[in-house]
């Protein structure tokens, strides 16, 4: 039998449609078959095959995922990934609004410090009783951060008790490193801090095994951004100096 060219064309049409239409379903099929983490994965790889994704989870409202960063950034997506939002997620209750994006971050703050030795911190403690304990990510060459050191005392007398992590600003190697990492590795550490933040020197003693890079990459992953950088017992993160009475208002303990 004879076809002519209209249809021949209308022919190659209807086979390029059911040909589309079982590609869909195929895809259909296999979507369906993944978890919608995974569909969720593979859609933002195609977008960028670098992204970071440190864990998908679902998230308290209903329909959306949430997909944390390895540096600590929380996006929000469709359950079929098609669609995302940057930034945070809010209830609304008869309080108000509340921050659950916040409220995640402070207990994975809180969670990440717990793990951390107190061997490797440089702690200030009251001779007294301790109301209240703060982690501080600190760099010795930080106006603010000397400015801070000079209130620990006046911390210490009404029961704070100050744990410092390193985090010179200058990064691995620089001048702020050697001599951070020269204070954690002295046979007194919370001399030589003080006699830094002081502005006088301490002998360069930078220790194989010294756990100052860790505890900035640690820095990272609790969202440090500057120094001082306070963070509270659940996991509350202020950014900044905060006067040792305002800090002590925030504690309940003014």
């Amino acid at each position: 039998m004879m076809i002519c060219h209209r249809q021949r064309h209308w022919l190659t049409g209807l086979l390029l449609g059911l040909g589309l239409v079982s590609a869909q379903a195929a895809l259909s099929q296999a979507l369906e078959a993944q978890t919608p983490e995974q569909v969720i994965a593979s859609r933002l790889a195609e977008a960028d095959p670098n992204m970071p994704i440190a864990s998908i989870t679902p998230s308290i409202a209903p329909g959306l995922y949430e997909v944390t960063l390895a540096a600590g950034m929380t996006l929000f997506t469709t359950i079929d990934g098609e669609y995302f939002v940057l930034g945070d997620l809010y209830s609304v209750g008869t309080a108000g609004l509340a921050n659950v994006s916040e409220q995640r971050r402070s207990d994975q703050r809180a969670s990440l410090l717990a793990a951390v030795p107190e061997d490797d911190m440089v702690i200030f403690a009251p001779a007294g009783e301790v109301r209240a304990t703060v982690t501080v990510f600190t760099d010795v060459d930080c106006f603010y951060c000397q400015k801070f050191h000079s209130e620990v005392p006046d911390l210490n007398d009404i029961g704070v008790r100050v744990r410092y992590l390193a985090w010179p600003r200058s990064g691995v190697g620089g001048e702020s490193y050697r001599k951070i990492a020269s204070a954690w590795c002295s046979d007194n550490p919370q001399q030589a801090l003080t006699q830094l933040k002081r502005k006088r020197d301490v002998p360069d003693n930078v220790c194989p095994g010294n756990p100052v890079a860790d505890q900035m990459a640690l820095g990272e992953k609790v969202g440090v951004r500057g120094t001082p950088a306070i963070v509270l017992e659940n996991g509350t993160l202020l950014g900044g100096y905060v006067p040792h009475r305002t800090l002590a208002a925030q504690l309940g303990l003014d």
